[in-house]
């Protein structure tokens, strides 16, 4: 059956978004409804609401969640009623080539079905990035989740479903990092932080982290960094060059900043690459000399959620937090209700939060 929900909805760009009642939809064939316990702010939420990014309005943003099964659809055998699940925004088909090649992420075979939110007046309400998180409950594809043990805090949890698995994958799936190696992290935010901790777990030699704060490269030295850099330092790149003489390996650009990536090339290492993880506003471009980049065989490449396999990586990345290999627990800055989620944003935009966790 449909149900009533309290929801964030952004009806107009670059505004604060407003609590509303909306009717969330039963799910349908291979859908399953979600009570949502915790569901994390990341900045790609941010750059939908404040129009970086174009898109459909109104719109219920949120993707990182942790929640328990309500209800399935026809034919969902993967998870059960009372199950407790993390809710991605990987929506797969598990038969297209990107994801019989292990590139889920990419699937370009379960096209989302219509919104499942509907405002008080009937009219459609955009359940964005596949999820709509920002409620209290999701109708999602069953291909979304990845059951979690009961014993996990809720905010801590949810980060897996974004924030964690994009800086960890982006390391080790896409750099695929290996002992040894040079890695620079650009930006010690909350996917900065996670791309460090998969560098130090895939074994790198050095870490540098790049960063406006000293704060933050403090916190990024917790975090597995062995090399803090400010990036507004003017000798920024001899001090990187102190500790990768030849380059580095992987440059990870974890931040939305498009100076970051104007000079992402001058860190590298002979036959390094670029990994792009933040994503600039639509429009932002920078300049760079081609002839370079093939005399030296170095390389750019996009990462979009760490390339993670979800069922793969998330329990492997469960496991390593039980260890006490993998920090979480130490990605939360904040704890805010649903009603609080403006004061939550602007805090965010501060630039100090590393994850603000909204909790039902």
């Amino acid at each position: 059956m449909s149900k009533s929900i309290k929801a964030a909805v952004c009806r107009a760009f670059n505004a604060p978004l407003t609590i509303e009642t909306l009717t969330l939809a039963a799910p349908g064939a291979g859908e399953v409804q979600v009570e949502m316990e915790a569901v994390a702010i990341c900045h790609s939420d941010i750059s939908y609401i404040d129009g970086g990014w174009g898109g459909t309005l109104p719109a219920v943003y949120g993707h990182e969640g942790v929640g328990r099964v309500t209800a399935a659809g026809p034919g969902v055998s993967a998870v059960a009623e009372g199950d407790r699940v993390l809710v991605t925004l990987i929506r797969a088909c598990h038969s297209c080539t990107a994801c019989a090649t292990g590139h889920p992420a990419y699937c370009d075979g379960n096209p989302a079905r219509d919104t499942p939110l509907a405002d008080a007046a009937g009219a459609p309400v955009l359940g964005a990035m596949n999820c709509g998180a920002f409620a209290e409950a999701v109708t999602v594809d069953a291909s979304q989740l990845v059951r979690i043990p009961e014993d996990m805090p809720a905010e801590s949890a949810c980060l897996l479903s974004c924030g964690v698995i994009t800086g960890i994958g982006a390391a080790v799936n896409t750099a695929a990092l290996r002992p040894g190696q040079i890695a620079v992290v650009v930006g010690a935010g909350g996917v900065g932080l996670n791309a460090i901790q998969g560098a130090r777990i895939a074994g790198a030699a050095r870490i540098a982290a790049i960063d406006m704060s000293e704060e933050k490269l403090a916190i990024a030295r917790e975090f597995g960094a062995t090399d803090g850099i400010l990036a507004n330092d003017p000798e920024a790149l001899d001090k990187l060059h102190r500790v990768a003489p030849k380059g580095a390996d992987a440059v990870l650009l974890c931040t939305g900043a498009i100076q970051a990536y104007q000079g992402a090339l001058d860190y590298l290492a002979p036959r390094g690459q670029v990994i792009l993880v933040g994503m600039p506003h639509v429009g932002q471009k920078v300049d760079y000399e081609p002839v370079d980049m093939a005399a030296a065989g170095q390389g750019i490449v996009g990462s979009k959620m760490g390339d993670a396999v979800p069922l793969r990586d998330i329990p492997w990345m469960i496991d390593l937090y039980r260890q006490g290999r993998l920090k979480l627990d130490e990605l939360v800055s904040g704890r805010w209700s649903l009603e609080q989620i403006n004061e939550a944003i602007a805090d965010t935009k501060t630039g100090g939060a590393r994850r603000n966790v909204i909790l039902f």
